[in-house]
């Protein structure tokens, strides 16, 4: 089996590896490469894969990371403060955000579209590859670096996994 063990600065890559975020967020997993051979993926923890990184093996194979298509929602709007509202309330959920000009993807939710609707927008559902923001504290898809725990010993109602450019700062009484 290839051995995946370092993100490359440059190269020319010999293969593809297409992953949706879910699977580009895990540092060591077992992959196939688009061409069918098996990979094992060996980076630092913490940090996300992006479309059009690049990874290196032992032996020198160069493989160039794609992101999948996935199930999203995308809104359209040329109004840049409504933008900016649907990103606040969704921001405010700890939902990961594609934000772009004119438009943003987020991973397709029910409840999400609906509140996009109650803004006067309208999501459209589509598959695309998703690439949220990584957040203002690095390149970590939940946020937290290499830990996911918050340290305080309490359960607060929110699974990590899917909650990119998610940091806390938290005081006495954080509640959500």
């Amino acid at each position: 089996m290839l051995e995946l063990d370092r993100r490359l600065a440059d190269g020319t890559p010999a293969a593809t590896l297409t992953l949706p975020l879910e699977r580009r967020i895990r540092a060591r997993q077992r992959v196939r490469l688009d061409d069918g051979r098996e990979a094992g993926l060996f980076l630092r923890r913490g940090e996300v894969l992006r479309d059009g990184d690049l990874l290196g093996g032992v032996d020198g194979l160069v493989v160039r990371v794609c992101a999948a298509d996935e199930p999203v929602s995308e809104v359209r709007c040329d109004d840049p403060l409504l933008l900016a509202r649907a990103c606040y309330h969704l921001g405010n959920r700890h939902v990961a955000l594609q934000i772009e000009p004119a438009r943003l993807r987020y991973q397709r939710d029910d409840v999400l579209d609906d509140l996009v609707r109650g803004l006067g927008l309208q999501p459209e559902h589509l598959g695309a590859p998703f690439e949220p923001e990584p957040g203002a504290y690095g390149g970590s898809a939940s946020g937290h670096g290499q830990s996911q725990t918050h340290g305080h010993g309490q359960d607060h109602g929110h699974d990590h996994r899917q909650h990119a450019g998610h940091r806390h700062g938290h005081h006495p009484g954080h509640d959500h």
